[in-house]
């Protein structure tokens, strides 16, 4: 484990009511199978806003304008075994393209779900961000020690 945060952009495709997951190919079994946003780790070289707009192109070959991407939650999580991270969550209506699976090794397949039935699959940090999202709450922390 390092001594540092790591800092992840994830990014909502919100399509009326639907939002875009991707289902996680994983050589741990704790993540393969599992429900995802599109994601990814801030580069040193980049805002967070540049990150989020490489992270959709990459991933699910959609173009994002960055004015185009709304702040909806950070959370701050922590889990035995792993580097503690800083979650940011973009959400948008409004994209360029149609999304399709530009990492086949990384990613079974991409599906839109119903906010109110997503699946119970779903990896608990984006569905920590996610949740911040629905609930319209702009911070969260996970797997911390109270006070």
């Amino acid at each position: 484990m390092t001594d540092r945060h790591f800092v992840d952009v994830h990014v909502l495709l919100v399509r009326g009511n639907e939002l875009l997951l991707s289902q996680r190919r994983d050589t741990a079994a704790e993540f393969d199978g599992m429900w995802h946003l599109p994601s990814g780790k801030l580069e040193s070289d980049e805002s967070v806003l540049r990150a989020a707009v490489r992270e959709a192109d990459e991933e699910i070959g959609v173009r994002i304008r960055p004015e185009d991407l709304r702040h909806v939650h950070t959370t701050h999580i922590t889990a035995p075994g792993r580097d503690p991270r800083l979650g940011l969550f973009f959400a948008t209506h409004h994209w360029d393209g149609r999304p399709e699976n530009r990492e086949p090794h990384k990613c079974y397949r991409l599906e839109w779900f119903d906010l109110d039935q997503l699946p119970d699959e779903l990896i608990d940090y984006p569905a920590t961000g996610i949740r911040g999202y629905r609930a319209d709450l702009a911070f969260s922390t996970r797997g911390w020690p109270e006070w």
